[in-house]
C-alpha cells in the first residue's frame, strides 16, 4: 500500500494531497529515512510524522483501503510511549501559555524603539514616595 494512502487512511492527513506534500517536504520518514510518497508501507514499519510542533513516533499494525471511522483508523498503528507522553507535554504546554519571547520577531519597529527610549531616559518622579 502507497505511504500518502496509508497516512490518509489513518486519519493523520485530511487528504491525500497534504499527505503527498508533507512526505515530500521530509516530514514523514520511514524507519528514520525520507521516502517518497509511493512507497510501500507494511505492518510493522517504523514511522515518524511531524505535524505542527509535534512528532508522532508510531508503528504500522494494520493497511486499510478506504478511509474509515477515526476509532478503526486508530487500530491501523501504535504510538509509543515516550511519542505520547512528548505530545502530551507540548499540549500542555500550548494550553497554559506560550512563550512571551517566541512572539519578538526581529528588530524593534520605529514606534516600540521610541518607546523604550522614553522609557529608558524618563527621570524619576520627586513626588513619588515608594521609599520609607
Amino acid at each position: 500500500m502507497r505511504l500518502d494512502k496509508w497516512l490518509w487512511a489513518a486519519r493523520f492527513f485530511k487528504t491525500r494531497s497534504l499527505a503527498q506534500q508533507a512526505v515530500a517536504a521530509g516530514r514523514v520518514k520511514l524507519n528514520g529515512e525520507r521516502i517518497k510518497a509511493a512507497h510501500p508501507v507494511r505492518p510493522g514499519d517504523g514511522l515518524v510524522i511531524r505535524i505542527a510542533e509535534f512528532d508522532w513516533s508510531i508503528v504500522v499494525r494494520g493497511l486499510s483501503e478506504q478511509r474509515g471511522p477515526a476509532p478503526a483508523a486508530q487500530l491501523l498503528y501504535e504510538e509509543s510511549e515516550a511519542s505520547r507522553a512528548e505530545r502530551q507535554k507540548r499540549a500542555d504546554q500550548r494550553r497554559w501559555g506560550t512563550e512571551p519571547s517566541l512572539q519578538l520577531k526581529g528588530r524593534p519597529t520605529k514606534r516600540s524603539r521610541r518607546l523604550l527610549e522614553k522609557f529608558a531616559s524618563r527621570e524619576p518622579d520627586p513626588s513619588d514616595n515608594s521609599e520609607p
